[in-house]
């Protein structure tokens, strides 16, 4: 069975939170890490743009990762959020195996 990260970010922690906890309650992710403050730098309706954000990391079976994108985008604040699903190649197999049990 093929396992994704799903890398995700936002405007603040308690987007993060709240995000994260939908995902998870859910069954849509087995586990969501939020990582705060970090800085980016990117390029915004023309505009450079230098901000604060908060990044969730969200582990996930593949076969979960549109539903998993499709509620993230009618939670987050951004017009066009940062949703990057990255396949996972190999791992700790028991924790591998626990993402699956919790995103049957």
């Amino acid at each position: 069975m093929q396992l994704n990260l799903i890398y995700i970010t936002v405007g603040s922690k308690d987007e993060a939170r709240k995000i994260g906890k939908i995902l998870v309650t859910s069954g849509l992710a087995a586990c969501v890490n939020i990582i705060d403050n970090i800085n980016s730098m990117y390029i915004w309706e023309g505009a450079f743009q230098d901000d604060q954000e908060v990044l969730l990391i969200a582990k996930t079976q593949e076969a979960r990762v549109p539903e998993l994108i499709e509620t993230v985008k009618t939670l987050h604040s951004y017009s066009c959020p940062c949703i990057v699903s990255l396949p996972i190649s190999d791992g700790n197999r028991p924790f591998l195996d626990w993402i699956c049990q919790q995103t049957a």
